[in-house]
């Protein structure tokens, strides 16, 4: 690789921590083609980023990025996972860590806010972007059903109530 290709290559994962709020960094070890395609796959699905990547050319990436801090986690055989959303990319591989003992996590930070691994997967435990969306839906949809019940209920109530009071006057009469 030439220094030009390096120079791009650090631009490109410059510009890719960057735009993630959160970067988790792993040691992978033996991992086949079929199953990072795995990892890569699911890292997709939850719209995160996985690279395996030179620990060189990643610590000059993170230079000029609020995930600066992470540089001493990277040594050894290193990959990162990076997301937009606060927990997916942590989710996507501490899931992946358990059943596959060729990752492990080392740490990762977000929103520049270094966490060793205990932190990464306390992270990965919360709810992800979209569930929490989901649930403040529902949450939001659940007191409009309930107004509309009951706006409507007393309507119902006073329609009864002078139905009956008209039937009442018409057998008076």
């Amino acid at each position: 690789m030439n220094r030009k290709e390096k120079a791009e290559l650090v631009e490109t994962l410059q510009t890719a921590f960057k735009a993630s709020s959160t970067i988790v960094v792993a040691h992978q070890v033996g991992m086949t083609v079929a199953e990072s395609s795995d990892l890569r796959q699911k890292m997709r699905d939850a719209e995160a980023g996985f690279k395996v990547t030179k620990n060189r050319i990643a610590k000059l990436a993170l230079k000029g990025t609020r995930f600066e801090d992470l540089d001493s986690l990277f040594t050894g055989p290193t990959a990162v996972g990076m997301s937009k959303d606060p927990v997916a990319a942590a989710k996507i591989l501490v899931e992946y860590a358990k059943e596959n003992t060729k990752v492990t996590i080392v740490g990762g930070s977000m929103d520049g806010k270094f966490l060793d691994k205990v932190g990464v997967e306390a992270l990965a435990k919360l709810p992800s972007l979209g569930e929490m969306r989901g649930t403040l839906v529902g949450l939001i949809k659940a007191p409009a059903a309930k107004i509309v019940r009951i706006t409507q209920a007393p309507a119902g109530k006073i329609v009864r109530v002078i139905k009956a009071r008209e039937d009442q006057l018409q057998q008076g009469a």
